[in-house]
């Protein structure tokens, strides 16, 4: 663990961070420095992940699946190849941070200089903005189906509607955008417990829920051959990759921002350990139930029901629903924090550290959330790949820059120092603070996919939006800045070390 020299007198809620005497205050605050406390273990990774994985939006995005036309047994193959992939980089993306005890947006300042890294963050930020909206749309769904099962005399505010969601539903989504405020606003030791308690609590309505569901149909109605229509041999395959490009898009978000928990890990095999029971393992649980649920309600509602707020409200018990809804919502304002308040809250203090706190930046991303009018994005499963696509064709080309500099071009090696150093004597520094190379590589990656989002004709490659990003921009980066890493391997590179205890 960092030493604990010059304790700061901030809020002990948040991490405050080593700041050094030479740090530029243009780069830094006690949110961004070095962090004091890299004491999570591997149960604190894995409850990260069973929070991410929890979700409304996780179950939801699972269940599409079945619209592609795949059997049951070919969803979970395509859940368990995509998790996988996830965890491999999961491993790569904590590293930096870990080695620095620095989030995601300083982190960035090694490959697109101290100020360019601003580019990220801020489009990391506004990614956060939407999926901030779609999580808490998702649970507020959840806490008007509870509200309307126990005081059936609201169903006159379901009729009104303004921007597409009706007068019960703007006040569920406003109870639940100031609940996950509150988690928020009392800080990251707030929401390491939060996640501690929020991850297992949904397992337990999700087993439930399925063990209900295969006591009403009979285990031998439970089909693990059911499909929503008949496709070739060769058009499952393709559905199949489709299925698991979609599943790395989904977690593309916490994944490109994982350095903003990575920091605070004891060590990289803790957080290695934390991966592995977190993604894989857990997710294979999570699929199991996830394939059981949705094909036990084919025989027992005589449809394929994809939305997992529907099926717990047709359970004939008003308590049991009420219980489960509210499980779940518990489940998603712990991915919300962990995904889309924490990142953003980071992302946005790194544009002007003085002035913009890590709460600030938070609250910036929950009311931007409400702009976007998220209902809007989430409403098919077709809508939920289109906006999975075009969100991969921003995330891929950032992830691609970061992993190729840090591990091609700087060849692992960190200064940590010079992240916080705006002088031109800074290594960090390129060319004013921006590094072209990597804006040069960033930006037609980005411009690519988007074109193939929103190409007709390419919607079947756009699904794989986020790798193409990744694969590009890595490309690029790596031929445009191979000087450098050739420069980089006689470079004395110097590791700052911040003590031990």
């Amino acid at each position: 663990m960092p030493n604990q020299e010059n304790t700061s007198a901030a809020d002990p809620q948040l991490s405050a961070g080593i700041i050094k005497p030479h740090y530029s205050p243009r780069l830094c605050n006690d949110d961004l420095a070095p962090t004091r406390d890299q004491n999570w273990s591997w149960y604190n990774i894995f409850s990260f992940w069973m929070s991410d994985v929890h979700s409304m939006g996780g179950y939801v995005v699972a269940a599409s699946f079945f619209t592609l036309g795949l059997a049951s047994w070919q969803v979970l193959i395509c859940l368990l190849c995509g998790i996988c992939i996830v965890q491999l980089c999961a491993n790569l993306v904590a590293k930096p941070s870990q080695q620095a005890g620095v989030p995601y947006a300083v982190i960035c300042r090694q490959a697109f200089g101290v100020f360019g890294a601003n580019i990220p963050a801020v489009i990391r930020g506004l990614i956060a903005f939407a999926w901030y909206g779609i999580q808490t749309y998702l649970a507020a769904s959840a806490l008007m189906l509870v509200m309307l099962k126990f005081f059936p005399a609201l169903n006159p505010l379901t009729v009104p509607h303004w921007l597409g969601l009706s007068a019960l539903g703007w006040i569920c989504f406003g109870v639940m955008w100031v609940l996950q405020a509150m988690v928020f606003w009392h800080g990251m030791s707030a929401i390491k417990r939060f996640i501690d308690v929020a991850g297992p609590a949904v397992y337990v309505v999700m087993l439930m829920l399925a063990g209900w569901i295969v006591y009403k149909t009979g285990l031998s109605n439970i089909s693990f051959t059911l499909a929503s229509k008949s496709l070739s041999a060769g058009q499952q395959t393709w559905e199949m990759i489709t299925a698991t490009a979609l599943v790395v898009s989904y977690f593309s978000g916490p994944l490109l921002n994982f350095g903003d928990f990575s920091r605070y890990g004891k060590s990289m095999g803790e957080i290695r350990r934390g991966n592995r029971w977190g993604l894989p393992f857990n997710f294979l649980l999570f699929s199991i139930v996830t394939v059981v649920i949705v094909s036990g309600t084919q025989s027992l509602f005589g449809t394929m029901i994809t939305d997992p707020i529907e099926t717990v409200s047709r359970v004939g018990n008003s308590v049991a629903v009420a219980l489960g809804l509210l499980t779940m919502i518990i489940a998603t304002i712990g991915i919300n924090i962990v995904a889309n308040f924490v990142s953003p809250a980071f992302d946005f203090s790194n544009c002007s550290p003085q002035k913009i706190s890590f709460r600030t930046g938070g609250m910036i991303a929950a009311v931007g959330s409400v702009l976007l009018t998220p209902w809007n994005l989430f409403q098919s499963p077709e809508l939920i790949h289109y906006t999975l696509d075009v969100l991969g064709a921003f995330i891929g080309p950032l992830f691609g820059i970061l992993l190729v500099d840090y591990y091609l071009i700087k060849r692992g090696h960190l200064d940590v120092d010079a992240l916080f150093n705006d002088t031109p004597s800074g290594r960090y520094w390129y060319r004013n603070g921006f590094n072209p190379k990597a804006i040069g590589s960033l930006l037609p990656a980005v411009v690519i996919g988007l074109v193939i989002s929103f190409t007709p004709s390419l919607h079947q490659v756009a699904n794989f939006s986020w790798f193409i990003g990744a694969f590009l921009s890595g490309g690029f980066y790596r031929f445009i800045a191979r000087h450098d890493r050739a420069a980089a391997t006689s470079m004395s590179y110097v590791k700052a070390e911040l003590g031990k205890e």
